[in-house]
């Protein structure tokens, strides 16, 4: 629905770590894209693109396979508890009106954590000020000029000749503001878009929500207009669509039985309980004022700048992420997977990506079914979420 143009966090640099059910939307979005299945057979750890329309169809397909109802154009809106720290019912909102969803366990995968920071769960928000990094409204691209584009430049920001550079000294462009432009190909003729910024979103708050979405929507337009002048690959392009969603990078962090932190990152971890393993660099945006003083500098002072700030991991190391994340305290019966688990600001820069995001969200719904006879997921064995893990294919190094 954001239109997110490609999967992050699979690898270690050596092999696919981000397996069981990740690796399996991996396998059913490459092998239904040819380009990317050719790709993909030369090097098995090449950054995967993303088709939307085709992982709609994995996703409902692999939902439906295995019995869930699906309910789309559903909103949650409310929680109702019995006793403190344990949900009874979901209020749900639709086009029937209000609703109410009963479960022994409840997995919240809002991204934002809502069910849980409604539930009375402990949460943190953005950095110490409250301020959270910037989103990104992805777009798409289409009738692009491959030959040309090949040739050079390039689009991305890392290109000193990139269009980027100029538009950003540009009076005509007043909505491109930084450096910040990462594009792949998603199909023939047609790249997706991982670029722009917009400042001040706060993805729990539906005012700042309507008011990005309004201005990432002129900004795509602009940076198509720029492109298509700039550039001679773009100059018969048509900007074919922009996301549904915003891309929120930072809202809550539900406080969890296990706090992650960047020193668990730089340790290189490893942990009793741990559900995946992860190995993507901390990436944490900047704000505007920031970002507008790295676009006047110079690429090498850039360059510099962006890998002091996306701290990497060396091939083949990465760090374990604990079942306790998962697990809010003070809540009896709510699991959170997803970039709102328990980790500091740092260290959700890395875990926020999607393929960890895939990962806990497996080990989450294992989790709640363990915990469905005691309705208490502090309770649930994590030697045995482990072992049922592994048979479905997880990573899980000793």
């Amino acid at each position: 629905m954001g239109l997110v143009p490609w999967f992050c966090g699979y690898s270690d640099g050596e092999r696919i770590i981000a397996r069981g059910l990740a690796e399996k939307v991996l396998h059913a979005c490459r092998d239904g894209t040819p380009h990317l299945k050719a790709e993909m057979e030369k090097n098995p750890l090449a950054t995967p693109a993303i088709d939307p329309e085709l992982l709609k169809r994995v996703y409902d397909d692999m939902v439906r396979e295995l019995g869930a109802e699906v309910m789309f154009c559903t909103r949650l809106t409310g929680v109702e508890k019995t006793s403190d720290g344990e949900v009874d019912a979901l209020i749900l909102s639709s086009k029937m009106g209000f609703s109410a969803a009963r479960a022994s366990v409840y997995v919240d995968c809002t991204g934002d954590g809502d069910l849980a920071a409604w539930a009375g769960g402990e949460y943190e928000k953005g950095d110490e000020s409250g301020q959270m990094q910037p989103g990104s409204l992805c777009f798409a691209i289409s009738n692009v000029d491959e030959e040309v584009l090949s040739r050079g430049p390039s689009v991305h920001f890392h290109d000193p000749e990139s269009p980027v550079h100029t538009a950003i000294r540009s009076k005509e462009y007043p909505n491109i503001v930084d450096l910040h432009s990462c594009n792949i190909k998603i199909g023939p003729g047609t790249y997706g878009f991982n670029t722009g910024h917009v400042y001040d979103l706060d993805n729990t708050d539906p005012e700042s929500i309507s008011r990005n979405l309004i201005l990432g929507r002129k900004m795509a337009a602009e940076y198509h207009e720029a492109f298509s002048r700039l550039h001679p690959a773009f100059s018969n392009s048509f900007l074919v669509a922009t996301g549904g969603l915003i891309g929120a990078r930072e809202t809550r962090r539900i406080m969890g039985d296990y706090y992650l932190t960047i020193q668990d990152y730089i340790d290189r971890r490893s942990f009793d309980d741990e559900i995946c393993r992860n190995a993507y660099g901390i990436d944490v945006h900047s704000g505007k004022k920031a970002s507008q003083a790295l676009a006047r500098k110079s690429m090498e002072e850039i360059r510099g700048e962006i890998k002091g700030k996306m701290a990497k991991l060396g091939k083949g190391e990465s760090f374990g992420v604990p079942y306790r994340c998962l697990t809010p305290r003070k809540l009896k019966n709510v699991l959170v997977a997803g970039r709102c688990i328990s980790t500091d600001r740092q260290v959700n820069g890395s875990i926020r990506i999607m393929a960890c995001c895939l990962n806990t969200g497996e080990a989450a719904g294992i989790a709640a079914a363990m915990a469905v006879d005691g309705g208490d997921i502090h309770r649930v064995q994590s030697d045995e979420l482990r072992k049922r893990l592994r048979n479905l294919g997880a990573y899980l190094p000793d």
